[in-house]
C-alpha cells in the first residue's frame, strides 16, 4: 500500500525521553530525515514551548488556557499543526540550499547510512561536467524527505479529570484528550502507545478516520504499540484490529536496559524475545490481517487483500554499530531506537548545562540507578544527583517530605481521599508515613517500608525541567534526568552528525573500553533486579509468590543458554568476554534460591 509521504532512509529513530527532552527535537532534526517523537502528558509544557516557537518563528500566538473548553485537546493540536508547518518550511529551505560545505542539504546527504541515495549523492560529487552536476543535483532535492513527526502517548497516564468535584466524562480524561489532539492534527505520523493496553482508549481511537486507510490504502494516522515481546503484541495487535485498528509497527523495548519507566518481564530477555519475532513474524501478520479483515467485513467495509504494512523495530541499551547491525541483520529488524547516548547532543535534546555536566561525569552504574521515583509505582531510571532528586532529599530533611502536585498527571491512590492523589504528593505521603507506624513493623521492615514511601518523586513537573531551564521560561526549575544505564559509557558532548556517524560505525563515540554487550547487561539488570525482590521477599515485604520467582529465575537461565549456543552467530568481538561474562551471571543466578530465602526468614 502506498504511503502519504515517503520514508527517509535512516535506520533508526530517537524515541520520546521523559516529558521535555525531545519535546521539539523534531524541530532540530527531522529535516534531515530523522524521526523523533513528541511526549503527550505535560500540556502545560506543551503550550509553553508552542508560546515560545510561534515568537522564535514569528506565528501569531494565541493562549490555551487551562480552564478552556477541552483545553488539553487543543493544546495537543495546536502545538502539533505548528510543528508540522515550520518542519515542512524547513525541509523547503533545504531542498532549496547549495551542495556547498556546510549547508543543510550536504549536511543531510553526509548522514545518511550507505544506501542507494548516498552513493547517488556520492555520484553527483564525482561527476565533472557541471550541467550534468545540477541536473543530478535536481533529481536529489526531492528526495530530501523529513522524518516522522511521531507522538507517544503512555496509555496508563489516563487521570480523569473533576470540575467542581464532578467526575467529566471519560473522553476529557488525560490520555483521551491527548489522542484526540493528536488525531485532529494536520500530521502525517504515528501515535505510540506505550505501557501496557488501555480499553478505552484503543477503543477511542476507532472514532477518528485518519486512523484508517484511505481508498488507496494510505493510513495518515499509523498506530505503533511499544511492546515487550511477541505475545503482547499479538494480544494488543489483535484487540486493536477487532476494532478495526491496523498495527504499522511493533516496537520492542528492553524490559530493563532501557531509560526512564521500566517494564520488567518475568525474566524473558531481549535475544530470545526478538527471535521469536524473527520466526513468527509472519505469523503475526498474518494473523491481525484475517482479525483486520473480518472486522472491515463486519462494518460493512471491503476487506484488503494485501496485508498493510508491519514493522518491527527495537530498542534499550544500544551503544555501539556491532548491536546496531546485529539487531537490523541477524535479527531482521526494519529499525533501531537509540536514545540515552543523544541526551549529550546538545543540538538534539533539551538538557540544560549543569545536568549535561552531570551526565558527562555519571561514569559508574552507582550514578544512575533503578529507583523508586515514579509514583506509578513502576521502575525508574534516574540520575542519582539531579536536581530532583537532591530538592525530594531536602525536603525529608527539612521534615517537609513530598511534592505539592503542581501538576497531577500520575496521580493514582485513593487510600485515603476519594478523588486520586500521587504517591509523590504531600498528601499522600504524609498519610502513608502516619499509617505505616502503626502497622507492626520490624525496625528493619519499618526503615525499607519509610524508605519507599519516601522515593516517589514529582517527575511529571521535575521532567520538564531542562527545557524550562534552557528557554529561559523557569530558571530555578529543578530537572528530573531520566537516562538509561548506558550512560555511563558515553562521557562527551557531541554533535548530531558525530551521535550519527557513531551509530553507523563511522566513529566510536564510546568511553568505556570495558563496557559489556547490551544483552549481557540487560541480563546483569535483571540477576540484580530478581536480587532485590528476593530480599523484600525474605523480610517479608513482598506480595510475590513462590511461582513467579521460580518463573523469572527459569526464564532467565533459559535466556543464558539461548546466549550461549548462539554466541558464534550473535558475536564476533569479545566473544570470549560475552561466554565468560554468561558465566558468571549463570553463577549468580544459581545461588538464588527461596530455600535460601526461607533460611533469612526463620
Amino acid at each position: 500500500m502506498a504511503d502519504l509521504a515517503a520514508r527517509s532512509e535512516h535506520t533508526f529513530h530517537i524515541p520520546v525521553m521523559g516529558t521535555a527532552f525531545t519535546i521539539d527535537t523534531a524541530l532540530r532534526v527531522a529535516k534531515f530525515g530523522i524521526s523523533t517523537v513528541i511526549s503527550l502528558v505535560d500540556d502545560l509544557l506543551i503550550e509553553q514551548i508552542r508560546k515560545l516557537h510561534c515568537e522564535r518563528s514569528g506565528e501569531p500566538y494565541e493562549e490555551i488556557k487551562r480552564r478552556d473548553e477541552d483545553a488539553r485537546a487543543r493544546r495537543v493540536t495546536s502545538y502539533l499543526d505548528l510543528v508540522d508547518r515550520l518542519v515542512a518550511e524547513q525541509v523547503r529551505d533545504l531542498q532549496a540550499s547549495p551542495f556547498e560545505a556546510g549547508t543543510d542539504i550536504t549536511r543531510y546527504f553526509e548522514m545518511l547510512p550507505e544506501t542507494s541515495l548516498k552513493a547517488a549523492y556520492r555520484e553527483m560529487l564525482a561527476t565533472d561536467d557541471p550541467t550534468e552536476k545540477i541536473r543530478m543535483q535536481d533529481d536529489l532535492r526531492p528526495l530530501a524527505v523529513p522524518g516522522a513527526i511521531d507522538v507517544n502517548i503512555m496509555t496508563k497516564l489516563d487521570r480523569d479529570l473533576y470540575r467542581k468535584g464532578q467526575k467529566l466524562p471519560p473522553e476529557f480524561a488525560d490520555a483521551m484528550a491527548a489522542l484526540r489532539g493528536y488525531a485532529k492534527s494536520t500530521l502525517t505520523s504515528s501515535i505510540i502507545f506505550s505501557a501496557g493496553m488501555n480499553n478505552r482508549l484503543y477503543s477511542y481511537a476507532r472514532e477518528f478516520p485518519d486512523f484508517s486507510p484511505d481508498e488507496n490504502g494510505a493510513i495518515k494516522k499509523k498506530i505503533i504499540l511499544k511492546v515487550s515481546d511477541w505475545r503482547s503484541a499479538m494480544i494488543q495487535g489483535k484487540f486493536l484490529a477487532k476494532r478495526g485498528l491496523w498495527v504499522s509497527e511493533h516496537r520492542v523495548e528492553s524490559g530493563l536496559n532501557c531509560g526512564g519507566h521500566a517494564f520488567a518481564t518475568t525474566g524473558l530477555l531481549m535475544g530470545p524475545i526478538l527471535e521469536e519475532f524473527k520466526d513468527k513474524k509472519e505469523q503475526l501478520h498474518q494473523t491481525l490481517h484475517t482479525v483486520y479483515n473480518t472486522a472491515r467485513t463486519t462494518a460493512g467495509l471491503a476487506p484488503i487483500d494485501t496485508p498493510l504494512e508491519v514493522r518491527i523495530t527495537a530498542q534499550g541499551g544500544l551503544g555501539t554499530a556491532a548491536e546496531n547491525e546485529l539487531l537490523l541483520q541477524y535479527y531482521r529488524l526494519d529499525g533501531t531506537g537509540w536514545a540515552t547516548p543523544f541526551l549529550l547532543v546538545p543540538e538534539v535534546t533539551n538538557v540544560d548545562d549543569a545536568h549535561l555536566r552531570l551526565l558527562s561525569d555519571a561514569t559508574t552504574d552507582s550514578d544512575v540507578h533503578l529507583s523508586h521515583a515514579s509514583p506509578l509505582g513502576i521502575p525508574f531510571w534516574t540520575l542519582r544527583n539531579s536536581a530532583s532528586q537532591e530538592n525530594r532529599r531536602q525536603r525529608i530533611l527539612s521534615g517537609k517530605p513530598g511534592s505539592p502536585c503542581p501538576k497531577g498527571h500520575l496521580v493514582s491512590n485513593t487510600e485515603f481521599t476519594d478523588i486520586p492523589i500521587c504517591h509523590a504528593s504531600r498528601a499522600y505521603q504524609k498519610r502513608k508515613l502516619e499509617e505505616i507506624v502503626n502497622d507492626g513493623l520490624s525496625d528493619l521492615q519499618l526503615a525499607v517500608v519509610t524508605e519507599d514511601v519516601l522515593a516517589p518523586a514529582c517527575i511529571c513537573d521535575d521532567l520538564a525541567g531542562s527545557a524550562l531551564i534552557n528557554n529561559n521560561i523557569k530558571p530555578d526549575a529543578k530537572p528530573a534526568v531520566c537516562c538509561g544505564p548506558n550512560i555511563v559509557n558515553f562521557s562527551k558532548l557531541a554533535a548530531l552528525q558525530e551521535m550519527i556517524s557513531h551509530i553507523y560505525g563511522r566513529l566510536s563515540l564510546l568511553t568505556n573500553p570495558d563496557r559489556p554487550h547490551m544483552f549481557i547487561r540487560e541480563l546483569a539488570i535483571y540477576v540484580d533486579y530478581l536480587r532485590k525482590d528476593f530480599e523484600k521477599y525474605s523480610m517479608e515485604l513482598s506480595t510475590r509468590a513462590p511461582k513467579y520467582f521460580r518463573e523469572f529465575k527459569e526464564n532467565l537461565l533459559s535466556g543464558i543458554e539461548y546466549y550461549r549456543t548462539q554466541a558464534e552467530k550473535l558475536i564476533h568481538e569479545k566473544r570470549t568476554r560475552f561466554l565468560d561474562d554468561l558465566s558468571s551471571l549463570r553463577k549468580t543466578l544459581e545461588q538464588m534460591t527461596l530455600e535460601k530465602m526461607s533460611l533469612v526468614k526463620s
